[in-house]
């Protein structure tokens, strides 16, 4: 027979919110089991102090029961409030064993364990109130198993005649295993400690302030619990009255903690929706992505903006981002109408805190309109600015295709020619006519020859890819009508940064040559940071300009299609100076 178990999607499902009014009965229930204990403390035959263990008990018993009620109302889709409840009245039903009646001091005395491992639960299953590793299953598993040996020691005699589970009379072997079980849940409570200090550990990042206050008053916990039950297992009776007082403040206070900082996460909640409000509806994506770092108490959150027509996410600056989960980093969606609008990427410790989380994610659906413009905005100059080099790579493709073609083409057939020429002007040196005509025939092929090769380097300067920069300009400035000085030196840039300061430097002397009517000319080279500055100035008339087609105005889009900047000064009377900020990334 097959037997289908419920699915824990199923469970939550059917354990769902608890209703208001069940939250009173709960707390009603809590109040008449601290009136319970105190009962029975007071008409207990066996304690001394009926007052300081009545108080004990409550302390250790009612913060588990009311917690866990709070807990599971205010977020039923975690089953740390139920398993909270849970250890509360199995710490109370612990407690019959004051009852002068035998049946209800054996069932105290069955459930002598059960508190221990319930905490343990607990413990490990925080925050979710699910054991999420194979690592936390086996030790709870292992622990809830030791029980067995809790019934078999009661089974063999362990404390008769009082005991109604007794079946032999085996006070010895009884006593043995019952400290074996003392020994079993010692080393499971130290087993769930070295759990929780490994899990902290693993964390990339410190554990948040209030979740790290719950899980180490639960640690500190385990390891009281641990000591009371190894001084039991041992029987040093001086030390178990103090490690009982010390032990049960400790557990008792562990859900006070933790309900502390469940109020601090909500009022963490309300603390962003304040904030998102602060800053109006229409923020900006910087101011935004502050206000939510802010916020999340996390400086390393960023906000990932969907661009829908792009079919991507996108940083502030319009560049598409990656926001799958590492390490790191945890990704939560924001929608907006069940539409993504972003992605917030932010510390994994967050993952506790549900509920502030779940209040950022609407307070950003509500303001991210306007700064999702802009975001879109800044994507759509990146595309064009990606466009722009895309066409310059391809011009410079085609330029230096062009420079290779008629240097290995036409400029070594014309000479080839020359050189035949000059092997005819050899033999016909008795022919003075025709040797003079052939020398005039190699003086015209040599001129076509040089303004080949000046139009191949108009194209495509071969010398600033073989040489770099400033050797190209050294020999352009050979070449120039005027006295030209070079200032500075730099070392190799990216073949299109010097390309663009090439073609700068050639089209501003060729305009010095046709109507600066200058006598002399600077370049200056600097390369700071990231940035290539060059910087031509001429002593001459002055009176260029970027606009109305000219030459300078296609060399500024050339600088600027690299995110630069061409500066032009050119009073008239007063020179002209070209100055040129190029980055180099």
């Amino acid at each position: 027979m097959r037997v289908l178990m419920p699915s824990s999607a199923a469970v939550d499902r059917y354990l769902g919110e608890p209703s208001r009014l069940a939250v009173h009965v709960i707390g009603l229930a809590g109040l008449a089991a601290g009136l319970i204990l105190i009962l029975l403390a007071d008409l207990s035959d066996g304690l001394s102090q009926p007052g300081l263990h009545a108080a004990l008990a409550c302390w250790v018993t009612l913060p588990y029961l009311f917690a866990g009620a709070i807990a599971w109302r205010q977020r039923p889709e975690s089953r740390l409030g139920l398993l909270m409840f849970c250890a509360g009245t199995g710490t109370f039903v612990n407690f019959l064993i004051w009852a002068n009646n035998d049946l209800l001091f054996t069932i105290g005395l069955a459930t002598q364990f059960l508190p221990p491992l319930l905490f343990l639960h607990v413990f490990l299953a925080f925050p979710t109130g699910r054991l999420t590793s194979r690592l936390d299953r086996l030790v709870v598993g292992s622990a809830y198993a030791t029980s067995l040996a809790t019934v078999t020691a009661l089974l063999l005699g362990f404390s008769a005649p009082r005991n109604r589970l007794a079946i032999a009379d085996l006070p010895d072997t009884a006593s043995l295993v019952w400290r074996a079980d003392l020994l079993s849940v010692s080393a499971l409570m130290l087993a769930g400690i070295a759990v929780l200090i490994r899990r902290r550990l693993s964390r990339p990042r410190p554990l948040r302030r209030a979740i790290g206050y719950v899980v180490d008053s639960f640690s500190l916990g385990l390891l009281m619990i641990a000591l009371l039950l190894l001084a039991g297992m041992l029987r040093w009776t001086a030390l178990q009255d103090p490690l009982r007082l010390a032990t049960f403040s400790i557990v008792g206070l562990a859900p006070i903690v933790f309900l502390a900082g469940l109020l601090q996460m909500r009022l963490s909640r309300g603390s962003v929706v304040r904030l998102i409000e602060e800053l109006g509806v229409n923020p900006g994506p910087i101011e935004l992505e502050q206000a939510l770092a802010r916020a999340l108490r996390d400086p390393s959150v960023k906000l990932a903006y969907w661009l829908s027509d792009f079919g991507l996410y996108s940083n502030t600056d319009g560049r598409e981002m990656d926001v799958s989960d590492r390490d790191d980093r945890t990704a939560t969606p924001v929608t907006r109408d069940g539409t993504p609008v972003a992605m917030l990427l932010h510390a994994p410790e967050l993952n506790d805190e549900p509920d502030l989380l779940a209040a950022v994610a609407t307070a950003t659906a509500i303001t991210i309109h306007n700064a999702q413009l802009q975001v879109e905005l800044r994507a759509r100059v990146q595309e064009l600015r990606g466009s722009r080099n895309r066409i310059l790579d391809a011009e410079r493709r085609e330029r230096r295709r062009l420079e290779r073609d008629l240097h290995d083409g036409a400029q070594q057939r014309l000479l080839a020619l020359s050189l035949e020429l000059g092997k005819l002007q050899e033999d016909l040196r008795l022919e003075p006519a025709l040797s003079s005509r052939v020398e005039m025939l190699r003086r015209e092929l040599a001129a076509g020859l040089a303004e080949l090769r000046d139009l191949a380097s108009g194209i495509h300067p071969a010398a600033v890819t073989n040489h770099g920069l400033t050797v190209a300009l050294e020999s352009l400035v050979t070449r120039a009508s005027i006295p030209v000085e070079i200032v500075g030196d730099i070392q190799r840039l990216p073949e299109a940064v010097e390309l663009a300061a090439f073609f700068l430097v050639c089209e501003g002397l060729a305009n010095v040559a046709k109507h600066a009517n200058a006598r002399s000319a600077v370049i200056e080279l600097r390369h700071t940071g990231d940035t290539l500055v060059v910087d031509l100035t001429d002593d001459g008339i002055g009176g260029a300009t970027t606009i109305n087609g000219s030459g300078l105005r296609g060399l500024a889009d050339r600088v600027e299609a690299l995110g630069g900047r061409l500066d032009v000064w050119s009073p008239a009377g007063g020179g002209t100076r070209l100055k040129a900020r190029i980055p180099c990334e």
